[in-house]
């Protein structure tokens, strides 16, 4: 009998990357895995380091304003830990989604069908289109803009066109000084996958800019570890900024001829290698000025500055020319 050959397993090399700056961690974690704090008066965050939500006790019980399933259930532990040391109502009445996306909406479920979900109407439409029993549509929705008065708080909503989803809305609590904006800044990190992982890139570019038109000293951005000032929305901003001037030379200076000599009838592969090149172009100088200074910059900027150049080409039209 012959012995089986030995399986053997390739360990993947696997790349170094920068040292994430101290700025860009939150809080720690406790045992449980989630941290639970104060915004202003009776507005809290909750977080799990990679995803946040948030939640106002009132008179009428608990707004929630998104339900990740990667907190889950410590979402309700969260509210619990609030509601026992401040002697008020740990029952989630209404839950405020800021977009559709399963991600900061797959918890929803957990807080049952008696709880008033509340929505933009493209988010309904998009639930609904999605059927996930995880993610039962809101059945109160708005347009543009809505004011809540609930248990005497007041929350704005307010859409202002797609962005990072063709539905997600901003979330103000004008007597908290704080807003709600998820999935446009990571605060103190750069954007992630695809500018973002987003649906427009014209209008998640806009979304930093709407946001500072509004009165607000602290950002609850969906996102990692920490709270947001309006100096982590400016920096994203200039970061921004930066990639389009990079890309813009790039697309100005790279050279296409040599992908297209290089491989002939087999387009893609030209069009591949020549894109690529912009992509690299542009990201290069921004990685040398960020890192450091925003986490991961050396770790996606290659990947968001490609697609924020093919934004500004399809979407723009630079780089692009009219034949003679």
């Amino acid at each position: 009998m012959s012995a089986r050959p030995t399986e053997t397993h390739t360990v993947p090399v696997l790349p170094d990357y920068a040292p994430v700056p101290a700025s860009a961690f939150g809080p720690a974690l406790n045992e449980q895995g989630y941290y639970v704090g104060r915004v202003e008066r009776n507005l809290y965050w909750v977080t799990d380091g990679v995803y946040q939500a948030a939640f106002l006790t009132t008179r009428d019980g608990v707004v929630l304003f998104d339900a990740p399933p990667s907190i889950g259930h410590n979402l309700q532990r969260a509210i619990d830990d609030v509601a026992r040391d401040n002697g008020v109502s740990n029952k989630v009445t209404y839950l405020v989604h800021t977009h559709h996306h399963a991600d900061h909406a797959g918890a929803s479920s957990l807080f049952g069908k008696n709880v008033v979900r509340i929505g933009h109407e493209e988010t309904r439409r998009l639930l609904l289109r999605d059927d996930d029993p995880a993610r039962p549509a809101p059945e109160e929705t708005f347009a543009d803009r809505r004011t809540l008065e609930i248990g005497g708080e007041r929350i704005e909503l307010a859409w202002h066109g797609a962005n990072h989803t063709p539905d997600n809305s901003v979330i103000h609590f004008p007597e908290h000084d704080a807003l709600m904006m998820v999935d446009i800044v990571n605060v103190g990190w750069v954007p992630v996958f695809v500018v973002n992982l987003s649906d427009d890139i014209p209008g998640y570019l806009a979304m930093p800019g709407n946001a500072l038109t509004y009165p607000w000293t602290t950002l609850i951005s969906g996102h990692l570890g920490r709270l947001g000032k309006r100096e982590d929305v400016i920096l994203h901003q200039q970061y921004m900024t930066d990639l389009e001037a990079s890309a813009r030379i790039a697309l100005s200076t790279v050279d296409p001829t040599p992908y297209f000599q290089k491989y002939g009838g087999n387009l893609w592969a030209a069009v591949k290698g020549y894109l690529n090149a912009v992509g690299e172009a542009t990201a290069a100088p921004v990685i040398e000025k960020y890192t450091g200074v925003l986490a991961a910059a050396d770790v996606f900027t290659p990947d968001v500055a490609f697609w924020l150049m093919e934004s500004m080409r399809l979407n723009r039209g630079d780089g692009l020319q009219v034949h003679p």
